[in-house]
């Protein structure tokens, strides 16, 4: 009696498990992105440098079965522009490092979990990208000019990055500088803040702005404009001879 109810037992525990991995091995496939072409070569240019073993995320997404059981939370985070963590809006203001993704990369991430989050040919596998090792550094205090509201620039200097105050979650803010021949420079715009996106945005390149530039902060929040050295129109004259 004893073994014929050991017996049974085995038997449904051997049903359940081959039916639990012939779902999986079913799953329904619509799409012919894969892991190993498209995908881990979008988490190795924007994800790896966090989500790797010791990393400052909470999982590492390096291979397909550290990623794969994430996937409709990349999906989910990634269509919001949550992650990676930038917070800066694409195509206000141009920065280096910029960690954001663009909509066909948002596109392609989305439509491969919809589409069953396949793994595809590791034939095709890129090598996992050399990381430098995990280190916290102390963060340096912000050097440059205060601006607040609206500010008039004194003297004209070089701007090369912005490092905004601490915004409350969900907060925004937008920065501009309007010059004196009239032009406005889209410098940087926060929106929906959290406190994990803070750090300073350094430009792609280095930002003129003579003398009677006006600053505008819209935000309740300081910001410090990183500067370089003095910018004066005697320099101008001889950088444009």
């Amino acid at each position: 009696m004893r073994r014929s109810i050991l017996s049974r037992a085995i038997n449904v525990l051997a049903i359940s498990l081959f039916v639990t991995t012939l779902g999986h091995a079913h799953d329904v496939i619509t799409t012919k992105l894969m892991w190993t072409q498209e995908i881990s070569r979008i988490v190795y240019r924007h994800c790896v440098t966090c989500h790797r073993e010791g990393g400052s995320a909470p999982m590492s997404l390096v291979t397909y079965d550290e990623a794969r059981p994430w996937a409709k939370a990349i999906r989910d985070e990634v269509a919001l522009r949550r992650m990676p963590p930038w917070g800066a809006v694409k195509g206000f203001g141009q920065f280096r490092h910029d960690r954001s993704l663009s909509d066909s990369e948002i596109e392609m991430l989305v439509l491969w979990v919809e589409g069953g989050a396949p793994r595809g040919d590791d034939m095709y596998m890129p090598p996992v990208p050399a990381l430098p090792p995990v280190a916290k550094a102390a963060p340096q205090p912000a050097r440059g000019i205060t601006v607040q509201g609206e500010t008039t620039l004194a003297q004209g200097v070089t701007a090369t990055g912005i490092a905004p105050g601490e915004l409350p979650a969900g907060g925004e803010m937008q920065i501009v500088a309007r010059l004196p021949d009239g032009s406005v420079e889209n410098l940087l715009w926060l929106r929906n803040s959290r406190a994990e996106w803070k750090q300073t945005f350094y430009f792609a390149q280095p930002m003129v702005l003579p003398k009677g530039t006006l600053i505008a902060v819209y935000s309740g929040v300081p910001a410090v404009i990183l500067t370089g050295e003095p910018y004066t129109e005697s320099k101008r004259s001889k950088k444009d001879r």
